[in-house]
């Protein structure tokens, strides 16, 4: 018998979650943000839950490349675009859109004789200054664009920095002033709003958003759960309690000793650990649920185990059922303990588990 340690995907629940992005943006289209192998919950099963999003948003261009060949006929974009021109050739052949965000790319459009009609997000840094052109530099680029005829569709976008702190800290106004202020003589499409941006600046929707973290059913805010915002979770990560220790007063639990006893307890020994995307650092107190009722882990997690308070849950023993996160306890809520986001506990999900729908 396998280990018990798995991961149930619900589907409906991604579904319920790309209804949630229409009610609040019903006037833009959905570009599904299905990088990292759809935030750990699977390419290919995310892509057919989202499959009525207008596109989808990537990193890896094989894994485009599988979109495509499972027969998905929407937008697709490469969000950090291409890194040489032996790629154009791909990009031509299955129809993708990339994003131009240095000059670097501009230069290889002009020397490469291939694609044709290459549709283009042109990304402007307002503020992260992570990736995209300077207000100064972007009207050149949208000249070299235009004027290049490799190039077919052009869309205008950002991202933003701080939508997903207190009412945007000035950050959203700041940045999308500028996007404004630099764009205004160009009727073009734009995309500026990731998850954040959807829920709580609807001044951002424009013609595309870029759900992503609402999408699985994690909060982009932190002090706000997902289900205030209506938003169900996808990835529910389940396990069994393996052993059962009885400690007496004193007893010191783990590597490093980092717990002790002050009074006679049970403890379960629970199979998952960091090796499974379970986070080391998660301190003593961070929540379980065992057997429907709410605890917590104590100790240092192992690579393949952790241990759980199991005092007043009379009923757990060896084999009763674990949740680590999802249903019942928010990833959110795990990873808020951990001092991590939620989108790294789901993004890091270890090969080994067993995933189920």
């Amino acid at each position: 018998m396998s280990r018990p340690i798995h991961a149930l995907i619900d589907l409906s629940a991604l579904e319920h979650n790309l209804t949630v992005v229409r009610r609040y943006a019903p006037r833009s289209r959905v570009m599904a943000v299905i990088k990292a192998d759809a935030y750990g919950h699977g390419l290919l099963r995310a892509a057919e839950a989202f499959k009525s999003a207008d596109g989808f948003a990537i990193l890896e261009l094989d894994a485009a490349i599988r979109l495509r060949e499972a027969g998905y006929r929407q937008t697709i974009l490469l969000i950090e675009g291409f890194f040489s021109t032996s790629e154009l050739a791909l990009f031509e052949h299955y129809r993708f859109c990339t994003v131009i965000h240095h000059s670097e790319q501009l230069e290889m459009l002009s020397t490469c004789k291939r694609p044709r009609g290459l549709d283009v997000f042109l990304k402007l840094n307002t503020g992260m200054n992570r990736l995209g052109f300077t207000p100064e530099q972007f009207p050149a680029a949208i000249e070299s664009l235009k004027s290049n005829s490799a190039v077919g569709k052009i869309t205008l976008m950002t991202h933003f920095a701080c939508a997903d702190e207190p009412k945007g800290g000035k950050g959203v106004s700041e940045q999308l002033q500028c996007f404004n202020a630099v764009t205004a003589g160009w009727n073009l499409p734009r995309s500026l709003a990731n998850s954040a941006a959807i829920l709580r600046h609807p001044e951002t929707h424009a013609d595309w958003v870029r759900p992503g973290i609402m999408l699985y059913g994690a909060s982009p805010f932190s002090g706000t759960a997902a289900g205030e915002l209506d938003l169900c979770p996808a990835m529910t990560v389940s396990s069994r309690i393996i052993a059962v220790q009885n400690l007496h007063s004193g007893d010191e639990v783990g590597y490093g000793l980092t717990f002790r006893a002050d009074h006679p307890m049970r403890v379960g020994i629970v199979a998952g650990g960091y090796a499974d995307g379970y986070p080391r650092h998660a301190p003593i107190g961070t929540p379980v649920l065992v057997n429907g009722e709410r605890t917590h882990i104590i100790g240092r997690v192992s690579m393949d185990m952790l241990h759980v308070d199991l005092s007043g849950i009379e009923s757990a023993r060896v084999g009763s059922p674990v949740i680590l996160w999802g249903k019942g306890i928010p990833v959110d809520e795990v990873a808020q303990s951990a001092g991590t986001i939620g989108y790294e506990l789901l993004s890091s999900l270890a090969a080994r588990i067993r995933i189920e729908t």
